[in-house]
């Protein structure tokens, strides 16, 4: 599905609040992908207003999260968790079936299967664009795994970090044309491309600067290789004789050519 921009992080809140619970209705189980703690305490407060039973899968619950993942896609489950929480475990519809199952259990798992493949499958939310693409990508990823149903929307606001960034004098001018006022939602494929091409932008941002980094590391790095290589030498007593009159000599040298 296309993104949604909202004009406030408010309204973009209660915009996935609201969309969870459209998905409650018919027991489309959710993933709600955060980007901190911060986000995911607050979209958890408007769940519990909504009286919307779910769970939370950040820091502080750790030790559950590869069973709280595992069990993202049971009928009508809503998990709010951060983009990269749960990798490695794979979300099962329907629920994860128990080690040895009796018939009865495999039986009413096959029907949680069912149910869930038939409201949609996973349905999974992004609460914002990263600055990566990729960990997006990762995000989107965690539905319709190996054929199975799924959907995907991603919730933006123009206070958003990366829109803060990006989103100039001229975003604002296309929102205003299209028509955008407070409350309003927009979905348009021109501002999915933007935030695409901002995202490109912050990439391309980020490799120069560990570019950079690189480059000043390897003169640091070459005089790490000068200065360990000459105390190994010491510590191993190799030439030590040559090596003080070697720097006796470059001494005399320097001080003779800065008083000529």
């Amino acid at each position: 599905k296309a993104d949604q921009i909202y004009l406030t992080l408010e309204e973009k809140l209660e915009a996935i609040a609201n969309d969870v619970e459209q998905c409650q209705q018919t027991g489309q189980p959710v993933l709600v992908g955060t980007s901190s703690i911060e986000n995911s305490e607050a979209i958890s407060t408007l769940l519990t207003k909504k009286k919307i039973k779910h769970e939370v899968l950040n820091a502080k619950q750790h030790e559950r999260e590869a069973t709280i993942i595992a069990n993202a896609g049971a009928i009508g489950s809503v998990t709010i968790a951060t983009n990269m929480a749960g990798r490695g475990t794979d979300i099962v519809l329907g629920g994860k079936l128990v080690e040895n199952a009796t018939d009865k259990q495999k039986q009413d798992w096959t029907i949680g299967h069912d149910k869930v493949i038939s409201a949609g499958g996973l349905h999974i939310v992004g609460t914002e664009r990263n600055e990566s693409r990729r960990v997006d990508n990762q995000l989107r990823g965690r539905s319709g795994r190996q054929g199975d149903h799924g959907s995907s929307r991603f919730f933006l606001s123009l206070e958003d970090p990366l829109m803060k960034m990006f989103a100039g004098p001229t975003t604002l001018k296309l929102l205003s044309r299209l028509g955008m006022k407070e409350g309003d939602a927009i979905e348009h494929p021109m501002l999915s491309k933007a935030v695409g091409r901002a995202q490109r932008k912050v990439e391309e941002r980020n490799f120069l600067v560990r570019k950079n980094i690189l480059e000043y590391d390897e003169v640091m790095d070459h005089q790490r290789h000068e200065f360990y290589g000459t105390r190994q030498r010491i510590l191993d007593g190799r030439d030590i004789k040559e090596l003080i009159f070697g720097h006796l000599e470059q001494a005399s040298t320097d001080a003779a050519w800065r008083f000529m």
